[in-house]
């Protein structure tokens, strides 16, 4: 503390409970995804909505929670994550309330094509709460030293992107028992419990609790690393991110991230829609694959960091988007129904093992920048969630049902492509590519030594 320097004062909160509190406003916000899939039927036989505004209805909230993820994840360094997190979890209420209220007016008999746009504006803005990702991340780093970091953030983001899933199983058996509005109704409750339970347990590491009571930057530095915390904020996120934007290696790698947690995003939106429409499932049966696909994509990315630790990134990424390859092929060319739940389980361990790999690539290409790259490949690389299923419906569309496997072809195109891609950037990877680089979450933040 410098001479002159008044007493700090204690930090509200501790790691574990912090911890517990990011991981549950990511799981209630990143629920998000499944707004629409499991519900979309209902919307198509109400509005007549045909098979691209259904593909473009399921996407929209991914457009927010893709886009919000690099500022608000940026905004992390300089308040902390708490306002951040408290914003987007609130407008992702606002947005489920909306489509409440428009289903409790309007629903069945007065809901018509003329409300659509109003559809995906709130969907637009329920989808913030995916956004919640890259703020949690960032809080759950600052609170924890960087040898508990692995463990921390594998709680975190494992048991959060479990939601999905979960959504897609207990929001339609909701609604079986009290209707359509009575299974948002009970949405809305969740992400406002969740938001409450968040705001009383999810504090903000020490440093930036001190920051605001006033405490100069260096005595709330020394203050912080006696109660445990490492990181601390890059002096200039924009110079991370505009440094990684000229680094060409992070563009292949944004690529390789839009083709696996994009295409993970689509799928789960979608797959409610394909299997009740091309193979006539039983609607329990189409949500129950479509929960199983979500959650094993899920749980898979966990394994697959260890993968990639030991077998290397390139390797481990190759393999992934060759599975994916031959899942989408037998998606696209099957119309089995055992073949194609073949094909949705390769393509699922596909996707999940390689988003794990893609990001223990971008410290090795991308290493004087590792932050900014993260915040490129995890924000533009999430819009494939958004970008994919309209093009879904409009082949669909265009090519009536057998469509709805033809579509696949698009997992064809992109799996082609990111094997190219890992290929690429292995045989231009710089000489020292094969030394480990540590890789936070929020990697753009400085690790000060005690002065």
């Amino acid at each position: 503390m410098s001479q002159h320097a008044r007493p700090v004062g204690r930090v509200r909160g501790d790691p574990g409970k912090s911890l517990i509190g990011a991981t549950i406003g990511f799981f209630i916000g990143f629920g998000a995804v499944s707004l629409f899939g499991p519900t979309a039927q209902s919307f198509i036989k109400v509005m007549q909505l045909d098979p691209a505004q259904v593909g473009t209805l399921v996407a929209m909230p991914m457009l927010t929670g893709s886009l919000l993820r690099i500022p608000f994840g940026a905004w992390v360094d300089r308040t902390g994550g708490k306002l951040p997190f408290l914003i987007l979890l609130i407008s992702s209420v606002i947005g489920i309330a909306g489509l409440y209220w428009m289903l409790l007016t309007l629903y069945p008999a007065h809901l018509t094509q003329r409300h659509y746009p109003m559809l995906l504006f709130f969907g637009a803005l329920g989808g913030c709460g995916i956004a919640t990702f890259s703020v949690g991340i960032g809080q759950v780093s600052y609170w924890f030293p960087k040898a508990r970091q692995g463990r921390a953030l594998a709680f975190y983001a494992g048991f959060g992107n479990t939601s999905p899933g979960l959504v897609a199983i207990v929001l339609p058996l909701i609604i079986a028992i009290g209707g359509l509005w009575t299974g948002y109704l009970v949405s809305l409750a969740l992400v406002l419990t969740g938001l409450i339970a968040y705001a009383f347990i999810g504090f903000d590491a020490p440093y930036f609790q001190l920051r605001r009571r006033g405490v100069a930057q260096r005595d709330a530095e020394n203050a912080a690393r006696a109660q445990g915390q490492e990181l601390f904020p890059a002096p200039s996120v924009l110079r991370t991110l505009t440094d990684a934007a000229a680094t060409w290696r992070t563009w292949p790698l944004v690529f390789l991230y839009f083709t696996s947690f994009g295409g993970f995003l689509a799928l789960t939106a979608w797959l409610p829609m394909f299997w009740a429409t091309f193979y006539r499932a039983p609607h329990w049966v189409a949500l129950g694959l479509t929960a199983g696909f979500s959650l094993f994509a899920s749980l898979i990315r966990v394994p697959g960091g260890a993968w990639a630790d030991r077998f290397g990134g390139e390797r481990v990424a190759l393999a992934a988007y060759g599975l994916l390859f031959a899942g989408a092929v037998v998606m696209t060319m099957s119309g089995e129904f055992s073949m194609t739940i073949l094909g949705e389980l390769f393509v699922g361990a596909g996707m999940g093992v390689a988003n794990a790999a893609v990001f223990k690539l971008v410290p090795q290409y991308v290493p004087d920048a590792v932050g900014g790259a993260a915040g490129w490949v995890g924000g533009l690389g999430a819009l494939g969630g958004f970008v994919v299923p309209p093009l879904l419906g409009r082949i669909a569309q265009r090519m009536g049902p057998i469509g709805y496997a033809r579509g696949y072809g698009i997992f064809v195109v992109l799996a082609v492509a990111s094997l190219a891609l890992t290929g690429l950037l292995y045989a231009t990877r710089p000489r020292d590519a094969k030394r480990p680089h540590p890789i936070g979450p929020l990697a753009h933040a400085r690790h000060q030594e005690p002065r």
